[in-house]
């Protein structure tokens, strides 16, 4: 589907997944803004999309942890969009976060807290027009905790369950909200781990999914990236904690 006259706003676009999805987009028609925490590293991604695609790409700058500025950041998008994607994500490292409060804080606010707020701000404007549709990016291990990353995973729990009453809420407001589980993704973030090829996405394939699902005309709400990954959570939530507590997940 061409999005010539559309617009996509990727909130986190310095990141893997953010990249390829705007690139999607870029490549599909649409008009894009890019958003980072620091405004020359977005500007070398807008210009080396612009130059792949040809299309329009404008930069803003935007931490999702100063909260606070967020009215002031969608004050300065020059026109509402169509399409929000909120690609913002930080692993963290789950023994730091278990003794370190300053840690945890980030792991959980980068997560939720950032994401949820901003996402809700944007959720009033499309309502009020309309029209809209908002993508989240959450995450399986929001499914059950694990001992392994329980407050990473706990922030992806508290963004699905934002994104599901959001979803919940304005059902019948013209505007739709996405869910999209990547389950395990070679980027970045996850360099150095030993991912089961079965369950590790590319980015590229995050960001297909993406646009099938917020513009191809699919109707789900909740997207595994990788099918594999419903029926395995399925399994996971299934067990009881008297059993779980003593596995090694």
């Amino acid at each position: 589907m061409k999005g010539i006259g559309k617009t996509l706003l990727l909130i986190g676009a310095t990141s893997d997944i953010g990249r390829a999805t705007a690139i999607t987009y870029a490549e599909a028609g649409w008009d894009i803004h890019l958003t980072g925490r620091t405004h020359a590293a977005v500007q070398r991604e807008a210009d080396d999309i612009a130059a792949r695609t040809g299309a329009t790409v404008t930069v803003h700058e935007l931490d999702i942890l100063q909260t606070a500025r967020f009215p002031a950041f969608l004050g300065d998008v020059s026109s509402l969009p169509n399409t929000v994607v909120c690609v913002v994500g930080e692993l963290g490292e789950q023994f730091r976060a278990e003794k370190e409060l300053e840690h945890a804080t980030m792991v959980m606010r980068t997560n939720f807290e950032g994401p949820a707020l901003l996402l809700g701000l944007l959720a009033e404007r499309f309502a009020a027009r309309g029209s809209g549709t908002i993508v989240g990016i959450s995450s399986v291990a929001g499914d059950r905790g694990r001992a392994s990353n329980y407050v990473y995973g706990a922030a992806k729990a508290g963004l699905t369950a934002f994104l599901s009453g959001l979803r919940n809420r304005l059902s019948r407001s013209g505007v739709r909200v996405v869910t999209v589980k990547p389950g395990f993704v070679r980027t970045r973030m996850t360099d150095g781990m030993k991912l089961p090829p079965l369950l590790t996405a590319e980015p590229q394939e995050v960001a297909q999914k993406i646009f099938a699902a917020a513009e191809g005309g699919s109707r789900s709400d909740v997207v595994y990236v990788r099918g594999i990954w419903r029926p395995l959570m399925t399994v996971i939530r299934s067990i009881p904690e008297s059993i779980f507590k003593r596995l090694r997940l």
